[in-house]
Order: C-alpha cells, then sequence, then structure tokens
C-alpha cells in the first residue's frame, strides 16, 4: 500500500489540490484520504475507481503495478 500512498499524494499534489478539495471533488471522505495517504489504511475497489477515473489514470498505475 506503500506505492498506492505515494501515488495519490502526488497526483494530488501535481494538481495542486488539498486532501479536503480532493474529498470534495470526488466524494470520498477527507479522513479516507488522509489515512491512504499515511498508510493507515486500505482503499476498497470502488474508492479506486473513482481516484482512476479523477485522475485520469489506471487502477493498476495507483496501485504501482505499472510506471
Amino acid at each position: 500500500m506503500e506505492k498506492f500512498a505515494e501515488r495519490l499524494k502526488e497526483l494530488r499534489l501535481e494538481k495542486g489540490l488539498s486532501i479536503f478539495a480532493l474529498s470534495k471533488a470526488t466524494g470520498l471522505g477527507v479522513a479516507s484520504i488522509c489515512r491512504w495517504e499515511n498508510c493507515q489504511a486500505d482503499v476498497k475497489g470502488s474508492q479506486l475507481v473513482i481516484l482512476a477515473k479523477f485522475f485520469k489514470v489506471s487502477i493498476d498505475y495507483l496501485m504501482g503495478l505499472e510506471d
């Protein structure tokens, strides 16, 4: 999950978004996003789909399975 945490934070910062702004844009919880970025919780499949669509990347990329 470390790679996911790194990629999520990297993508968020590239778009210039705060955790709150990402939460508002995706409908995902602020606390969830914070926990994911700090490797404190696992992300669910449905949440991965939302993030991948928002950032226009593949789920494999988010999970660190491809570059």
